[in-house]
């Protein structure tokens, strides 16, 4: 099945305002570039993202920050990112922040179809508030729902016509869990191949879990923090 679509324009068609979508990427490593860029452009609104973290200011899921059209955000780690600051602190932002080992086993859950599970990261926190505590081996552990989302976008190194993905180096993050868990999953790649040209013992995400994929362009592929010290004379 050829599943492949022109661009991030035509990848995103079907997304509406107040959807729930998951993004793929661990900072700004491995993060769909391309689709981010089209949902800027296509000013879509009232957005939940599912996503580790929540770009920079000025790139990333930042854009969408920048535009107002992140309503909610469900993530782990969001410390490079100034607006993001300002509109949680200030209330226009609903934020849900989770252990980053329970988002990506959410995420996980999602896509596996189990509906939620008991674990004990979170456990006298305000992660804990209002949910289920069940002890286990005299352990306390915390009832945790699975994620799933309208949309998942994920970003891959590679890929075929037929939706077979692998994931190179740091990029393989969130991608390959939020991969299963979207009703759609979008793939955008660095490189399509015509199918049985990708080794099978190294694809990180079979295609049937993809319904639409595209080759990308001008990938930036920052570096959020880079620090380096003076040569030396």
């Amino acid at each position: 099945m050829n599943k492949v679509v022109a661009n991030a324009k035509e990848a995103i068609e079907g997304i509406q305002d107040s959807m729930t979508i998951m993004l793929g990427g661990f900072g700004l490593c491995g993060i769909p570039e391309n689709c981010i860029a089209a949902l800027v452009e296509a000013e879509i609104k009232d957005l939940t993202c599912i996503s580790n973290n929540a770009g920079v200011d000025d790139f990333g899921l930042g854009l969408l920050l920048q535009k107002r059209q992140i309503r909610k955000m469900i993530s782990s780690y969001v410390g490079e990112n100034d607006e993001f600051e300002r509109q949680m602190l200030s209330g226009e932002l609903e934020v849900d922040l989770i252990p980053q080992g329970s988002l990506a086993a959410r995420c996980q859950a999602g896509g596996a179809g189990v509906p939620a599970f008991f674990t004990p990261a979170g456990y006298g926190t305000e992660v804990a508030d209002g949910k289920e505590v069940r002890y286990f081996n005299g352990k306390p552990h915390i009832l945790e729902n699975a994620l799933v989302a309208d949309f998942a976008i994920v970003k891959a190194w590679k890929g075929d016509r037929m939706g077979n993905l692998i994931y190179k180096g740091t990029a393989r993050n969130f991608n390959p869990v939020m991969a299963t868990a979207g009703r759609i999953t979008i793939a955008e790649v660095e490189e399509l191949v015509e199918p049985g040209e990708l080794d099978p013992n190294f694809i990180h995400t079979p295609g049937v879990f993809v319904q639409r994929i595209f080759q990308g362009a001008k990938y930036e592929k920052r570096i959020e923090q880079r620090t380096v010290r003076q040569r030396e004379a």
